[in-house]
């Protein structure tokens, strides 16, 4: 499998419906899509290039493919939200937690809610 590499807006959003759908052809892909819809070349061409990066493989019917995700919701998340963590707030998990404490107005019952479920997460 190829390093993982950060989505473009376009492919997270065939993504997040490959991920929902399990297995899909593309024109699968296109009726999930929000209005205006995409061209299905448009798809199509996305689609390719998630293969190409090692996101998504296909099981050919002949001239048709079927689409399906390599690398699961999870990992995707994992990976995307560490870069976001290492570029945003130097690395930190606290300086992020810290961020959007100030950015929501938690106060200390707030606070004290999200360390206690953090304590009772089994790992």
């Amino acid at each position: 499998m190829k390093d993982l590499k950060e989505l473009t807006k376009a492919e997270d959003q065939v993504m997040q419906i490959l991920w929902k759908l399990e297995k899909a052809f593309v024109k699968d892909i296109v009726e999930e899509m929000p209005n205006p819809k995409p061209a299905y070349n448009t798809v199509s061409t996305i689609v390719r290039i998630l293969e190409t990066k090692g996101f998504v493989d296909h099981k050919a019917y002949g001239k048709t493919h079927e689409y399906f995700p390599t690398i699961t919701k999870e990992k995707y998340t994992k990976f995307y939200l560490n870069n976001m963590i290492k570029g945003y707030f130097n690395g930190s998990f606290q300086n992020l937690v810290s961020f959007f404490a100030k950015e929501n107005k938690m106060d200390a019952t707030d606070l004290e809610k999200l360390l206690n479920e953090i304590k009772n997460q089994k790992p």
